[in-house]
C-alpha cells in the first residue's frame, strides 16, 4: 500500500526498501539530495533522470525540512557487560 506524505512523496514498502520516493518511482528522495549536496545543478540532475521534474526536487527540499521541523529525543541506552 503507497502512502502519500505529501503531493510527491510516497512511501510504499515494496518499493525501495519503504524509504521515500517521487511519485511511487524508484527514486528516493535520498537520491535526489545526495546529488544535490554532492554539487550536481538541478539541470543536470532533470537530464540524468528524465521522470524527475523541477517540482520533484523542491518536494525533496520541502520533506527534508519538514523532518527537521520534527522532534527528536536521544536516550540514553545501558550497555549491560
Amino acid at each position: 500500500m503507497t502512502t502519500y506524505l505529501t503531493e510527491r512523496i510516497a512511501v510504499n514498502p515494496d518499493i525501495c526498501n519503504g524509504r521515500p520516493v517521487i511519485r511511487g518511482m524508484r527514486i528516493t528522495v535520498q537520491t535526489v539530495l545526495e546529488f544535490l549536496f554532492a554539487g550536481t545543478s538541478r539541470e543536470e540532475l532533470l537530464y540524468q533522470y528524465p521522470s524527475l521534474e523541477s517540482e520533484d526536487i523542491d518536494a525533496c527540499y520541502q520533506f527534508a525540512i519538514e523532518m527537521m521541523n520534527r522532534n527528536y529525543f536521544i536516550k540514553e541506552i545501558k550497555h549491560v557487560a
